[in-house]
């Protein structure tokens, strides 16, 4: 069916996009990480220091992942509406309806 089709690949871009995101955000605290650790080497940050600056850069990361992920979310949405997909409840009702008919040209 090339419904199914249309659904499960729209499922895996949303699946590597969020992925790509949980990637970035690792990726940016073993970057970041780095980085403060050479402010200590140089003395310009306390080794106390560091850690409170890393934990609030990598919230903000993940701050902002989460809101990219929104709007993601938000825009596949839209596109959704605009190309007139079924919603799941929808398919869920027309499943059910067409389960009942079967029942009814069986008896």
């Amino acid at each position: 069916m090339s419904f199914n089709k249309g659904a499960n690949q729209m499922k895996d871009f949303v699946n590597r996009a969020v992925s790509l995101g949980l990637g970035i955000v690792v990726e940016s605290k073993e970057q970041i990480e780095k980085a403060v650790d050479e402010l200590v080497k140089k003395g310009e940050l306390s080794r106390e220091e560091s850690a409170s600056v890393v934990n609030e850069m990598v919230e903000k990361g993940e701050q902002l992942r989460g809101r990219l992920e929104t709007i993601v979310k938000n825009k596949l949405n839209d596109q959704a509406v605009r190309n007139d997909f079924a919603t799941k409840e929808e398919l869920q009702a027309l499943t059910a309806r067409i389960e009942k008919l079967e029942q009814l040209m069986q008896s």
